[in-house]
C-alpha cells in the first residue's frame, strides 16, 4: 500500500484528479491508497470503511480487493489492514484469523467449554477417529469428533441438539433445555454462535444456514417463517405480530409480482418464438451455402 507524502495546497491544485471506483468521488493522489497486491487505487476514507465493516462483520479472514472486476483479485496485507484501521480492530482480526487457522487445521480444536474456550492439541496419527481429548486449562475430557463427553465404548451421537458447553457437567454437555443459553453451535458447520440481542431467526456467517436459536431447526425454505405460528418455539421469534404480517406481506408481494411479470411477458415471449426460431434456420442455411466460384 503506498500514499505520497504531504505537499502544499498550492501544489495539489496542479495534480490530476484521481476517481474512487468505490463513491466514485474525485480526489488528489493524496487522499488515495492503492493496494499493492493488485494495483487497484480507491479513497482512504472507503478502503477504510470497507476493512472496517468486514472485520466487525466477520465475513472473511481474507480482505479481497472491493472492486469485483480486479482483473488480479488481489487481497490486502496485514500491513495495509493495520495502516487504516484501529488497535482493537486489528486485534479482531487476528482473532478471526486465528480462528480460521484451528477450524481448518485437523491436527486441533476447541475446548467445548463456553466458559473456557482453549485450542487443544490432537493426535496426529488418527484425528478423524474419535479420540478423547483432555483441555490443559479445564481439564475436561471431550471427543475430538462430536465434542461430547468422552464415551469409549459408545459410538457418537451426533442427532442430540448442540448448545452450550459448560464444565462440570457429569452426563451429558449437551444443554437442550436452556433455550436462553447464549452460546451455541451451528447444527450444520458446527461453529460457535453467540446471541446478545435481536430474534430467534439465526444465520451462521460460516456456512449461511438459517436456523431457529431455540430448537435448532433449519429455517432455510421457511421463507414466512411459519415455524413461529406453532409447537413449541409459538410466538418465540422477538418480533410484534405486525411485523411478522408486513414481512410475509412482502415476501408474498415478491412473489407475486415475479409471477404476474411473467404471465404479462409470456404471451411476447410466444410471439416473438418464431421469429428467433426462423433467424436462427437462415443464418444456419447461410452458413451452409456453399461459397460463390
Amino acid at each position: 500500500m503506498t500514499t505520497a507524502r504531504y505537499r502544499p495546497t498550492w501544489d495539489l491544485a496542479l495534480d490530476p484528479l484521481v476517481s474512487c471506483k468505490l463513491c466514485l468521488g474525485e480526489f488528489p493522489l493524496e487522499q488515495m491508497t492503492t493496494i499493492t497486491q493488485c494495483q487497484c487505487v480507491f479513497c482512504t476514507l472507503c478502503l477504510k470503511h470497507y476493512v472496517e465493516l468486514l472485520i466487525k462483520e466477520g465475513f472473511e479472514t481474507a480482505i479481497s480487493c472491493p472492486d469485483s472486476a480486479c482483473p488480479k483479485r488481489g487481497h490486502l496485507q496485514e500491513n495495509e489492514i493495520e495502516c487504516m484501521v484501529a488497535a482493537e480492530i486489528m486485534q479482531r482480526y487476528r482473532k478471526l484469523q486465528f480462528e480460521k487457522e484451528v477450524l481448518l487445521d485437523p491436527s486441533r480444536t476447541w475446548c467445548p467449554s463456553s466458559t473456557c474456550q482453549a485450542v487443544c492439541k490432537l493426535k496426529e496419527s488418527d484425528t478423524a477417529l474419535p479420540q478423547l481429548v483432555r483441555c490443559s486449562v479445564c481439564t475436561l475430557e471431550f471427543c475430538s469428533v462430536c465434542k461430547a463427553s468422552w464415551h469409549p465404548d459408545q459410538d457418537c451421537q451426533e442427532n442430540l441438539p448442540i448448545t452450550t458447553f459448560l464444565p462440570g457437567e457429569s452426563s451429558s454437555f449437551f444443554k437442550a433445555d436452556d433455550d436462553d443459553a447464549p452460546i451455541k453451535r451451528c447444527p450444520k458447520c458446527k461453529v460457535y454462535i453467540e446471541r446478545d440481542e435481536g430474534c430467534a431467526q439465526m444465520m451462521c456467517k460460516n456456512c449461511k444456514h438459517a436456523f431457529c436459536w431455540y430448537c435448532l431447526e433449519s429455517l432455510d425454505d421457511d421463507f414466512l417463517l411459519i415455524h413461529y405460528d406453532k409447537g413449541p418455539c409459538r410466538n418465540k421469534l422477538g418480533h410484534s405480530r405486525a411485523s411478522m404480517i408486513w414481512h410475509r406481506t412482502q415476501v408474498v408481494g415478491i412473489f407475486a409480482g415475479f409471477g404476474l411479470l411473467l404471465l404479462v411477458a409470456s404471451p411476447f415471449l410466444l410471439l416473438a418464438t418464431p421469429f428467433v426460431l426462423c433467424c436462427k434456420c437462415k443464418c444456419s442455411k447461410g452458413d451452409d451455402d456453399p461459397l460463390p466460384t
